[in-house]
C-alpha cells in the first residue's frame, strides 16, 4: 500500500498567519485553537499548495493577509511548503505568490500589474507544468480529497458521482447474478432477449402506451359502427332479391325492344343500296379519266423536277456573286497595305543616324583619344545602318506579299466571273423548259372530263339523293317510338336502384356486425397482451428491487458504520436511482450530527484508502465535536475548537515529545 504522510507545514503570511509551522513528522497530532485563530487555514494552505484550491474545493478565496480594516496588506510574499513522506522518500513542495510592481517610463512610483506564482520542487525551482506532475506522480486530485477530507465524499460529490466511486469500490451486480437470486425471476432471461432491464422497460412502456391509446380507442369504434347499423325493420330480403330479378328481366326485354327498332332492317337495306350505288359512281369517274389523270401526275412531278434545278442554280450564282464580292474587296484592302508599307520604306529609308556621344572618359573624365572616339562612331553608324537594312528588308517582304494576294484575288474572281456567265445561260435554258412544262401541264388538265357533267354519273347521284331521303323519313318515326320505349326503360331502373339500396342495408348491417365482433375480438387480445406486459413490468421490478438489495448488501458490507440507500422507491411503484449515506439509519444530510457525520467520513475513508491501496494525512475540522473517533490506519490531523487558546497551539504525541 502507498503511504503519503504529512511530515511538516510551513505557512507564511497565509490568511492571516504571518507565520506557523506545523512539524508531525507523520505523526497524528491535535491543532486546537479558538474560532477564526487559524485551524481551517492550515487545511486550506495544505490543499492550495498542492492543488491551487482550499478544503472546500474552492479556487478563488482569499490568501492575502488583510489590515484591521479589513484591507490587502501589500508587497507581501505569500507561501506554504509542505514535506511529505511518501513510501518513504521525502518530498518537498512549496509555493510562493507575490505581488509584482513595476515602474512605469514617466511616473515616479510603482504601480501593481498583477501576481506571479514561484513553484519549488525539492527546493529547486521548477514550471507550474512540471510542479503539477510531481503532484499528480504523488496521487491524482479527485482521489487525494477523497482520502483527506471526511467531509468531501458526502457534501462535495454531487450524488451521481458518489454512487460512481461506490460501484467501482464495491463492483456493481450483473443482470445474471440478480436473475439467479430470485427463482421467480428465471423466464426474464428469455423475456429480455439480449435487452438490459432499463431498455425492457421502455420498450413495455412503450407498447403499453400504444395499447392503452388502442383500448381507450374500441369503445368509441364500437359505439361508432352500433349507431351506423341501418333499419331493416318491415324488409324482407328474399321478397326484394324476386322484385328485383323481376324488374331486371323487363329491362332486358325493352332494352332488346328498342335495339330493332333502332337497327330496322329497311333502313339498313336502303343502306347498302347507297353504297352500290356510290361504287357505281367510282367506277364511272375511273372510266372517264382513266389515263389522262396520270399524265397529269406525271407531268406535274416533271415541273417540280425544273423548279429544284432552277432553284440550285440560281443559288449557286448567288453564291459565286458573294464570293466575287468579298475578293473584291480583300484585293482593294491588300493594295492599300501595300501602298502603306510603300510610304513606311520611304519614311524609313530616310532616316539618318543622330549621334552624340560623350568624349569624356567615364571613369576618370579625360578626353579620349580620337581614334577611339571615332571607332565609337564608326560601330554605332555600323549597327544604325544594319539595323535599317533589316527593318526595310520587311517592310518590302510585307508589301510584295500584298500586292501578290491582291493578284491573285483579281485572278480568282476573273476565273469565278466566267462561271457566274455560264450558270446565267443555264438558268435561261432552264426557265424555258419550265415555261414549256406549264403550258404541256394546262393542255393535259383542260383534256380531263368533268364528271359532275356526265350523265350517268348525275342519274346515280340523284337515286342516291332520294334513298337518303326514305332513310330521314323511316328514322324519324322509329326515334319516335325507341324514345317512348326509352322512358319505360329508365322508370324501371329507377324502381330496381331503390329496391337495390334497401336489400343493400342487409349486406351493411352484417358487414357493421362483422366488423363489431373484430373489434370485441381485438379488445380480448389487446387486454391479455397489456397483461402479459404488466406481469413482465412487475418481474422487472421484483428485478430491481432484488438487485437494489443485492448491490446495498454488497457495498455496504465493504463499510463497518456507513451504510448506503441507492434506490427510491417511486410511488408508482418504480424505483429511482440515488445515493445517499446513512448512519444507524439516520440520512446523512438531514439530522445526522457532527460527530456522526466526522465517523461516516473516517470509515469512508478507511474503505477508499484500502481498495486504492493510498493512505494520506486526514484534516479533522471542528474535531471536538467527536467525543470518540473511529480508528483509522493513517495519519490524522484534528482541528480542535479551543476557546481559551488564542494562538494555534499543537498537541503532539508522546513520543514526539520526548523526541523534541
Amino acid at each position: 500500500m502507498k503511504r503519503i504522510s504529512l511530515m511538516k507545514l510551513v505557512l507564511r503570511n497565509f490568511k492571516g498567519i504571518r507565520e506557523f509551522v506545523l512539524e508531525v513528522n507523520g505523526e497524528s497530532v491535535k491543532v486546537y485553537g479558538d474560532n477564526a485563530v487559524g485551524k481551517t487555514s492550515i487545511f486550506d494552505a495544505f490543499t492550495w499548495v498542492l492543488f491551487d484550491k482550499d478544503s472546500q474545493n474552492k479556487q478563488d478565496f482569499g490568501i492575502k493577509t488583510l489590515d484591521a480594516e479589513g484591507k490587502e496588506l501589500h508587497r507581501l510574499s505569500h507561501e506554504v511548503e509542505t514535506i511529505l513522506l511518501v513510501d518513504g522518500q521525502r518530498k518537498s513542495l512549496r509555493k510562493v505568490l507575490a505581488e509584482k510592481w513595476v515602474k512605469k517610463r514617466g511616473l515616479a512610483r510603482e504601480e501593481f500589474s498583477g501576481h506571479t506564482t514561484e513553484y519549488f520542487v525539492d527546493g529547486v525551482p521548477v514550471k507550474l507544468k512540471e510542479y503539477k506532475e510531481q503532484v499528480e506522480s504523488i496521487v491524482s486530485e479527485d482521489l487525494f480529497k477523497l482520502l483527506t477530507n471526511p467531509s468531501y465524499f458526502n457534501e462535495k460529490l454531487h450524488w451521481e458521482e458518489r454512487r460512481k466511486v461506490l460501484l467501482k469500490v464495491c463492483g456493481d451486480v450483473t443482470d445474471q447474478e440478480v436473475i439467479a437470486s430470485e427463482k421467480s425471476l428465471a423466464p426474464l432471461l428469455k423475456i429480455l432477449n439480449d435487452r438490459s432491464i432499463e431498455q425492457h422497460r421502455k420498450v413495455i412502456d412503450g407498447k403499453c402506451s400504444e395499447i392503452s391509446k388502442e383500448l381507450d380507442q374500441i369503445p368509441v369504434r364500437i359505439d361508432e359502427a352500433t349507431r351506423s347499423i341501418p333499419d331493416t325493420s318491415g324488409l324482407n330480403e328474399k321478397e326484394l332479391e324476386e322484385s328485383i330479378s323481376d324488374l331486371q328481366e323487363q329491362i332486358t326485354s325493352k332494352e332488346a325492344e328498342a335495339f330493332r327498332l333502332r337497327s330496322g332492317g329497311e333502313i339498313t337495306v336502303k343502306q347498302n343500296r347507297i353504297r352500290e350505288f356510290e361504287g357505281e359512281l367510282l367506277q364511272i369517274k375511273n372510266n372517264l379519266q382513266a389515263g389522262t389523270l396520270e399524265k397529269v401526275a406525271a407531268k406535274r412531278q416533271f415541273l417540280s423536277n425544273l423548279n429544284g434545278q432552277f432553284t440550285t442554280l440560281n443559288q449557286q450564282v448567288s453564291d459565286t456573286k458573294r464570293v466575287v464580292a468579298r475578293n473584291e474587296q480583300l484585293a482593294s484592302d491588300e493594295l492599300a497595305e501595300a501602298d502603306r508599307l510603300r510610304q513606311q520604306w520611304h519614311k524609313v529609308n530616310d532616316e539618318v543616324l543622330e549621334y552624340q556621344h560623350d568624349d569624356n572618359c567615364p571613369t576618370c573624365g579625360q578626353t579620349l583619344p580620337e581614334e577611339k572616339i571615332e571607332a565609337t562612331r564608326t560601330r554605332a553608324l555600323s549597327d544604325f545602318n544594319y539595323s535599317k537594312a533589316e527593318r526595310l528588308e520587311k517592310i518590302s517582304a510585307k508589301g510584295r506579299a500584298a500586292k501578290e494576294e491582291s493578284t491573285r484575288l483579281t485572278q480568282d474572281n476573273k476565273a469565278k466571273q466566267q462561271k457566274i456567265e455560264e450558270l446565267e445561260l443555264l438558268l435561261i435554258e432552264k426557265s424555258n423548259e419550265i415555261q414549256t412544262a406549264e403550258s404541256e401541264l394546262e393542255v393535259l388538265q383542260a383534256s380531263v372530263i368533268d364528271v359532275e357533267m356526265d350523265p350517268d354519273y348525275i342519274a346515280k347521284q340523284m337515286e342516291i339523293s332520294l334513298i337518303q331521303q326514305d332513310i330521314e323519313q323511316i328514322r324519324k318515326s322509329v326515334q319516335e317510338a325507341a324514345a317512348k320505349v326509352v322512358g319505360e326503360i329508365q322508370s324501371l331502373k329507377e324502381q330496381k336502384e331503390v329496391l337495390e339500396q334497401e336489400k343493400a342495408k342487409f349486406s351493411l348491417a352484417q358487414s357493421i356486425a362483422q366488423r363489431i365482433e373484430q373489434l370485441k375480438a381485438q379488445e380480448k387480445e389487446l387486454v391479455t397482451e397489456y397483461e402479459s406486459l404488466q406481469h413482465e413490468l412487475y418481474l422487472t421490478e421484483e428485478f430491481i428491487r432484488a438487485k437494489v438489495s443485492l448491490l446495498e448488501t454488497k457495498i455496504n458490507n465493504k463499510f463497518q458504520h456507513a451504510r448506503f440507500k441507492l434506490f427510491e422507491q417511486q410511488i408508482n411503484g418504480g424505483l429511482k436511482e440515488r445515493c445517499d449515506t446513512l448512519y444507524k439509519g439516520v440520512p446523512y444530510g438531514s439530522g445526522l450530527n457532527n460527530a456522526a457525520r466526522i465517523n461516516v467520513g473516517l470509515d469512508i475513508i478507511n474503505t477508499l484508502s484500502e481498495h486504492y491501496g493510498i493512505t494520506a494525512p486526514i484534516f479533522v475540522d471542528n474535531a471536538e465535536a467527536v467525543t470518540k473517533m473511529i480508528d483509522t490506519f493513517t495519519q490524522v490531523i484534528s482541528l480542535i475548537v479551543s476557546e481559551n487558546d488564542k494562538q494555534l497551539r499543537i498537541e503532539l504525541p508522546v513520543n514526539i515529545k520526548e523526541a523534541v
